[in-house]
């Protein structure tokens, strides 16, 4: 689906055909005939509709025909039924500036663009740089805000694997752990991507623009940062979690050797005076007693020798 919006007097107005200046945003479903047809009326190489398809796709920039194609990165929830899946994946935004407009190309439906389009009615679309740098800097607050939630819902998933060492929590920290192996690769390659693009000025900017460019750059490490903190420390809660099992089954298993032991002495005693031998005692009145009594004495003796060990 192609929309079109356009700024008038301060207010954001979606048009039903391109004009210059506005902005042209495709959200899914797509098309292959939207795709022609945009591709003649905005003179748009249609390889870069058509790559914006591509969930994989990693964050760049070309040119081509004066046409310039950027590819940014941004987080999503994932709409996954797999419960093993990661809550959060990343998808790519795909940026096109013509020569009269801007174009944005969405696979999944995403936080970034809604945000640009509640603010675009404090744009200026003539200045389409800045319009570009809008967008990056929507995709980094989203980062920031996934990264706080998935931070508070680690906490929250650790509490209640102290409490209770279930399955599910462990298996809801390794969805985590996923979320944030795709939060790391993809603002690493954001910003490798913002750094070529500061240093070859490939947007044209000025020294205000660049200025801007500089503290997005800076946002995108702090983020990537966070990220890589965020994933060390739930690598570190996941093999602490892992000691402390392991640790306690070798004590259950401890625990459940010293009892075999215990009350294998009683049935070695039994099975002895139940042989169908001359044994001591065997004529006695009290020859029933005596075997009870003897297993258990030596049970109580090595249950207090185990004891003494902390064996239990």
């Amino acid at each position: 689906m192609i929309q079109y919006f356009k700024n008038i007097n301060g207010q954001t107005i979606e048009i039903d055909k391109p004009e210059n200046g506005i902005w042209v945003n495709l959200v899914p479903p797509f098309k292959e005939e939207e795709f022609l047809e945009l591709s003649d009326l905005l003179e748009i190489p249609i390889e870069f509709l058509r790559d914006s398809l591509d969930i994989d796709e990693r964050p760049r920039y070309e040119i081509e025909d004066n046409v310039r194609f950027i590819v940014i990165k941004t987080p999503t929830e994932n709409n996954s039924f797999n419960d093993s899946d990661a809550f959060y994946i990343t998808i790519p935004i795909c940026i096109i500036l013509t020569h009269n407009h801007i174009v944005t190309v969405n696979s999944f439906d995403n936080g970034a663009i809604k945000k640009f389009l509640n603010s675009f009615q404090k744009r200026h679309p003539d200045k389409r740089s800045m319009m570009v740098m809008k967008v990056f800097e929507k995709v980094v607050q989203n980062f920031m805000e996934y990264l706080k939630e998935i931070n508070h819902n680690r906490n929250l998933f650790e509490q209640k694997l102290y409490d209770s060492n279930r399955n599910e929590e462990l298996l809801n920290l390794m969805r985590i752990q996923k979320s944030l192996v795709y939060f790391v690769t993809a603002l690493r390659s954001n910003e490798l991507m913002m750094l070529k693009m500061e240093r070859t000025n490939f947007l044209g900017l000025n020294e205000e623009e660049r200025e801007f460019l500089s503290d997005l750059i800076v946002d995108t490490s702090q983020a990537l940062e966070m990220a890589n903190i965020y994933t060390n420390i739930l690598s570190s809660t996941m093999d602490a979690f892992a000691s402390i099992i392991s640790n306690n089954l070798n004590n259950v298993m401890k625990r459940l050797t010293s009892i075999t032991i215990i009350l294998s002495l009683p049935v070695m005693v039994a099975s002895i005076y139940g042989m169908n031998v001359e044994i001591p005692f065997a004529h006695s009145q009290h020859a029933f007693y005596i075997p009870i009594i003897l297993s258990m004495v030596v049970s109580v003796i090595i249950a207090w020798y185990f004891m003494k060990k902390k064996w239990f």
